[in-house]
Parts: C-alpha cells; sequence; structure tokens
C-alpha cells in the first residue's frame, strides 16, 4: 500500500537526518562557542569511517565504531591548539581559509595513507536484515543507528544543560565577556567543545561506513549538507540543528519515493525556503538588519 511505503520512507528519513544530525550538531557547537567556521569538519568524519574500516578486523564492529571517534577527539585535541586557537580573535574570513586549506590536506593524506579507491565496509551480522512490523519493513541496522543518536543526543542535553560543564559552555555563547570577568578560562572548555564536536562527526562516519561508499573524498560531500543543516536551523540553536537535520532527512526520504532524481535539490529549496520566510533560521537568533 501507498501509505506503507511512505511511512518507510519518513522512517528513513529519521534514520538519515539522525546522521547529519551527528555532523552538523558538532559544526554548530564549535561556531558558537569559537566563531569558527571549521570547513574542515568533514575530513573528520571521513576520518572517522577510514579507522572504524581499518579497526573492524581486529576490534570488531562495535569496537571500531567505539574507539574511532575517541581516537579522532584525541586528534581534535592538536587540532584545537595548533590551528583554531589562533584564529579566535581574527577575522572569521581567515579560520573559513585555513580551515579549508587543512580539508584538502587532510584529503590527499587519506589517498596516501588508505589509497585513493574506495574501502569495502560491510554489516556486523548481528543487525543485518529487516525487522518487519506488520506490513511496515525496516532495516534493523538503521533503527540501530537511530537508537544510537537518540541516546548520543539525549547525553549531549544533559552534558549542555544539567552539568557545570555546560553552565560554562552556554554562559561562553551568550555572555564571553562576563565569564572572563569572573575569573574563568574558556579556553581549556574550547578545547573540550572541539573534542566533542570532531569526535561526533567521526561517530557519524564510522556507523555510516557500513551503508555508504568510504571514499576519500566523503568528507568534502558531507560538509555542505552540514552546512545547510545548520544554516536551516539557525546558528548557535542546539535544538534548532536538531529540527533541521530531522527535517532534511525526512524530505529528502519523502523525495526519494516520489521523484528520486530530485532527492538531493530537495534539500536546497527547504533552505531557501526557510530563509526567505526566516532569515535567521528556525530557531536562530532575529537578526536585526532584516526582522525588525
Amino acid at each position: 500500500m501507498e501509505w506503507v511505503f511512505l511511512l518507510e520512507q519518513v522512517v528513513n528519513g529519521l534514520v538519515l537526518g539522525g546522521y547529519y544530525l551527528l555532523i552538523a550538531l558538532g559544526l554548530s557547537l564549535i561556531f558558537s562557542v569559537g566563531g569558527i567556521v571549521n570547513l574542515s569538519h568533514g575530513a573528520f568524519y571521513a576520518l572517522g569511517a577510514y579507522l572504524a574500516v581499518s579497526l573492524g578486523p581486529h576490534l570488531g564492529f562495535l569496537g571500531a565504531a567505539a574507539i574511532s571517534p575517541v581516537m579522532v577527539a584525541i586528534l581534535g585535541i592538536a587540532f584545537e591548539r595548533f590551528v583554531l586557537r589562533r584564529f579566535y580573535r581574527e577575522d572569521p574570513i581567515l579560520s573559513l581559509l585555513v580551515t579549508f586549506g587543512l580539508a584538502m590536506v587532510a584529503e590527499q593524506a587519506i589517498r596516501m595513507i588508505w589509497g585513493a579507491a574506495p574501502l569495502p565496509a560491510s554489516l556486523p551480522q548481528a543487525v543485518r536484515g529487516p525487522v518487519i512490523l506488520g506490513d511496515l519493513l525496516f532495516s534493523k541496522y538503521r533503527l540501530m543507528m537511530l537508537g544510537v543518536v537518540v541516546c548520543v543526543l539525549a547525553g549531549l542535553w544533559l552534558l549542555l544543560n544539567r552539568t557545570s560543564f555546560g553552565r560554562v559552555v552556554r554562559a561562553g555563547i551568550q555572555e564571553p565577556d562576563m565569564v572572563a570577568a569572573l575569573g574563568i578560562r574558556l579556553q581549556p572548555y574550547m578545547t573540550a567543545v572541539v573534542m566533542l564536536g570532531v569526535g561526533l562527526a567521526a561517530l557519524g562516519g564510522a556507523l555510516f561506513a557500513p551503508i555508504t561508499t568510504v571514499h576519500p573524498a566523503m568528507g568534502a560531500e558531507i560538509i555542505t549538507i552540514a552546512f545547510v543543516v545548520v544554516i536551516i536551523g539557525g546558528l548557535g540553536s542546539f535544538w534548532g540543528v536538531v529540527c533541521a537535520a530531522l527535517l532534511v532527512g525526512v524530505v529528502r526520504g519523502i523525495t526519494v519515493h516520489f521523484l528520486p532524481s530530485a532527492s538531493e535539490a530537495s534539500m536546497y529549496v527547504l533552505m531557501f525556503l526557510v530563509l526567505l520566510l526566516r532569515p535567521r533560521g528556525l530557531l536562530g537568533e532575529p537578526i536585526q538588519k532584516f526582522e525588525r
């Protein structure tokens, strides 16, 4: 029946949106706290996928999916210390150019280490096959991915809203001068935020590796979608990014059902319509120059 196929596409769209969310949330956090437009964010996503595929034969799928984001997060310490820290108070265009260059370097480094050919990745045996609910048919692995995203989202929300770390980070976003006046150094918190952001991107790469093509340019492909999600949700808005990621995923899922050739174009049309009606994005702060 038509509605059955449509519902399946909506659920698949939610899974896709959850995958986008892992990448876009980290990108939004780094921008919110440090004011850095990180064009190299996709490189950490690609690195997470490559490490997961490489470690899989030795640690198993779950072990590789857990260790890969941790390794990338540790790499994020050096990234923040030697790259981002130099540009917090500089013109944002400088950080944009530097991270763009870093993304190109990272892509070529991946080609040198793992080769230019795509790497094969397979689904773990335990989560292969479908889940049948009446007339509905869902992928067991995709439902598992959705569950992981929900757990990660809940944990991140608790971290930002129920801990002293989260209170300082939120205060640093809203009133950085006041935080400095209270004698609180934001530098260690910024390092932690970068680690968290790139680790989330790597987790997205590790989880999506078995159902996509793992290749050197995959980071450049995902960064555009991540920016679309952040722009639709609104810069600096946690729940805006969440809503935007799920909305983009569902719109793409439904479009695949009715007009497969327009699947990718649908998210750009959605971004155009949202910005036409709300220049700030769904839940972003008002832009005084345009909204009165």
